[in-house]
């Protein structure tokens, strides 16, 4: 065989190789279902995880810790209104719940909100994925 119907062939197969693994990675029909998207309560608890300060946070209330805006203050070492807006947005993302007691807000990791939240994420990345 030539050097040129050699190159011609390697040409070949790295087409059919190509054109079979886009035929297994691509579905059939190309049109998304515009039907299938990310709920506002998964939306609100990504973006609550999207800071590295609210992540840090979030350490704060391993194992049912219940903490007051001052402790987390204190632990995290950021100033009272900070904190207290970080946890507002950890509320709101659905990751934290809270409770009074007294004049102090206590709050803790709302398990059940994260664990439903991460549940419909995973349905929907195994839909679009």
């Amino acid at each position: 065989m030539s050097q040129q119907e050699v190159v011609m062939a390697k040409q070949t197969t790295a087409g059919t190789e190509a054109a079979t693994d886009s035929a297994q990675c691509c579905p059939a029909d190309p049109q998304p279902d515009t039907t299938v998207e990310i709920s506002p309560a998964v939306n609100a608890f990504l973006k609550a995880l999207a800071s590295p300060a609210r992540q840090r946070i979030m350490l704060l209330f391993a194992r049912g810790a219940e903490l007051s805006v001052n402790q987390v203050a204190e632990l995290a070492q950021i100033g009272q209104p900070r904190a207290s807006e970080q946890l507002a947005e950890l509320k709101r993302g659905g990751i934290l719940t809270s409770r009074k007691q007294g004049k102090v807000v206590l709050y803790r990791a709302d398990k059940q909100r994260v664990v439903q939240a991460l549940a419909d994420l995973q349905e929907y990345l195994r839909y679009c994925c």
